[in-house]
């Protein structure tokens, strides 16, 4: 089952399918150490979420939101988001983690948001979610393809009605807009800028430069 923008490439800025993942260079006392630009702003307690949302990624970002709660459960921990959406069960896993650890989790749009991406935007820390000017979103309801027996696409479409509520409750949660409200809102593809989200309630500021 998808939560996705089905136009979008996969690889999507996806920095492994690219190959190129920029090096740093630090010197200290033990000589030079070289990491790769990720695993540095890991350390500064950054995590990006970039591309379709698929469950490798998502235990990805499980694996490093639990590492840095162990290394510091009070500061906040800044997810930034460039994705076109993806699979619901992985999304959920990446989302039930940030409202499970102690830190707060600080989520930032850059690029775009769309579908699953837009839900965990939504979902970071009240007053800590952000998105840069150009930045866009997109909210909808769930897809997927139903196959075999007419009792099991029976079953299935039953589970995506499920999801769907679940999904449509917990936005209006993070947005304060009436579950009803949402439910229109998302019954197609539902684009909007940095102010609309804002507006929307997705995110709490648009920032055009670091204070």
């Amino acid at each position: 089952m998808t939560f996705q923008n089905s136009n979008q490439n996969p690889n999507f800025l996806d920095p492994q399918a690219s190959g190129l993942v920029p090096m740093v260079v630090e010197q200290s006392s033990r000589g030079e150490r070289a990491y790769d630009i990720y695993s540095r702003l890991l350390k500064e307690r950054v995590i990006f979420l970039v591309g379709q949302v698929e469950d490798h990624m998502a235990n990805l970002i499980v694996a490093q939101l639990l590492f840095l709660e162990s290394e510091n459960p009070d500061k906040d921990i800044h997810l930034y988001i460039n994705s076109p959406g993806g699979s619901v069960t992985a999304g959920l896993s990446i989302y039930d983690t940030m409202q499970f650890i102690k830190p707060d989790v600080s989520t930032m749009c850059i690029g775009q948001a769309a579908s699953m991406g837009a839900f965990l935007l939504a979902a970071g820390a009240a007053g800590k979610r952000y998105c840069l000017p150009n930045a866009r979103t997109m909210i909808h309801q769930p897809s997927g393809g139903a196959s075999g027996q007419a009792t099991d696409i029976h079953i299935q479409s039953q589970e995506i009605l499920k999801i769907k509520q679940q999904l449509n409750k917990l936005m209006a949660e993070h947005t304060g807009k009436p579950i009803k409200k949402v439910e229109q809102d998302t019954e197609r593809d539902n684009f909007m800028s940095a102010d609309e989200s804002k507006a929307y309630g997705l995110v709490d500021e648009v920032l055009e430069k670091r204070t």
